[in-house]
């Protein structure tokens, strides 16, 4: 009976705790609430997304110089804010990332010390913003022409690199090269044709195609594909890649490359040539596969001046755009690392991949 009595004493006991809230976990006040409340709206009163003239949003690059900055402490954590700012976009919540993370800073004098540098050079030493391109030919009216043109042959071009296995934009970097000297608006060529009708120019005098290959380069490409004594052999996979269908090579060599229609030759004796220059200079000792200004400006001057050593020159024949005069290797480097059309024509792990669909 005493048991009954006592497990009775307890059931009453609950109801009445119940009754009066005495059962209710009060919680514990996070010893941080009030850097919680302090940053609540923070960023929303410093975050400003601003339009030009041209509608086109300029993202505020100061979370990136934080993230910079928790990179030299936190890695792990920088990495993480990182992509989620690539993947989501959103400067705000990556800004509120960061700031969850120097909850753990705030007695880190040397975090915020750096940090403190940043926001007072932000202010006095911010730089004057400019819509144009670093890289001035990139600013002239024709260079749009040329990418819209050149985006018609994304097909073709990733078919060659395919192929052939070199690196698409590194043949759309030679293509650059010889193109842009063509896109002059004072030429007739350019305003009867090219820039109406947004096409590439096929040259078909003393270099042939869009890439400009001239008739003895091509001639030189096609003998060292089947010459296994040459220092630009490939292997005998690609010896046949070239090859006539009829017994006038001359004709038919000249027809496949200025075939107003279909730029796949221009694009394939390209990509070879390139893929021969590398394997010449890997074989001396001199790899080039990073150097892509260098093999762009080797593409430009020919087998002649392909000499490999240890310090290979920039530079190849000299460009004129807008009365600047600029060198074929210097140009076809600047587009390559310009990030322009790279939705199209991004990097590759290889420059030169051996395991191409032959």
């Amino acid at each position: 009976m005493t048991i009954f009595a006592l497990i009775g004493a307890g059931l009453v006991g609950i109801q009445v705790a119940h009754y009066f809230n005495l059962t209710n976990d009060p919680g514990k006040i996070d010893v941080n609430d009030r850097y919680f409340y302090s940053i609540k709206d923070k960023y929303n009163q410093d975050f400003r997304q601003k339009k030009d003239t041209t509608n086109f949003v300029i993202q505020d690059f100061d979370v990136y110089h934080r993230i910079l900055i928790l990179n030299r402490y936190y890695p792990k954590n920088a990495a993480y804010i990182m992509h989620a700012l690539e993947e989501s976009h959103n400067e705000k919540e990556a800004m509120q990332m960061i700031r969850a993370c120097e909850m753990y800073l705030r007695k880190n004098n040397r975090y915020k010390a750096e940090v403190k540098r940043y926001r007072e050079s932000k202010y006095t030493n911010r730089p004057k913003r400019t819509k144009e391109s670093i890289f001035d030919w990139m600013n002239i009216s024709e260079w749009n022409d040329f990418k819209i043109a050149c985006a018609k042959d994304q097909k073709v071009i990733d078919s060659v690199a395919e192929m052939t296995g070199v690196e698409a934009r590194l043949i759309v970097s030679c293509l650059v090269g010889e193109q842009i000297r063509l896109f002059n608006s004072k030429r007739e060529a350019f305003k009867k044709w090219i820039r109406p009708m947004k096409i590439l120019s096929v040259e078909s005098q003393y270099s042939f195609g869009v890439t400009g290959i001239k008739e003895l380069t091509a001639k030189n490409i096609e003998k060292h594909l089947k010459d296994p004594s040459s220092v630009y052999y490939l292997g005998p996979e690609y010896e046949s890649f070239l090859d006539y269908n009829t017994s006038d090579t001359l004709t038919e060599r000249i027809d496949r490359l200025t075939d107003y229609r279909n730029h796949f030759y221009s694009y394939m004796y390209a990509a070879i040539f390139l893929k021969q220059v590398k394997m010449q200079w890997e074989r001396a000792g001199f790899p080039i596969d990073d150097r892509p200004e260098i093999l762009a400006t080797l593409f430009n001057v020919g087998y002649p001046q392909s000499v490999p050593k240890s310090n290979p020159r920039v530079g190849g024949s000299s460009i004129a755009i807008y009365d600047k005069v600029h060198s074929f290797g210097a140009i076809s480097y600047e587009f390559y690392y310009s990030g322009e059309l790279f939705d199209l024509f991004p990097f590759k792990p290889k420059r030169f991949d051996w395991n191409a669909e032959i």
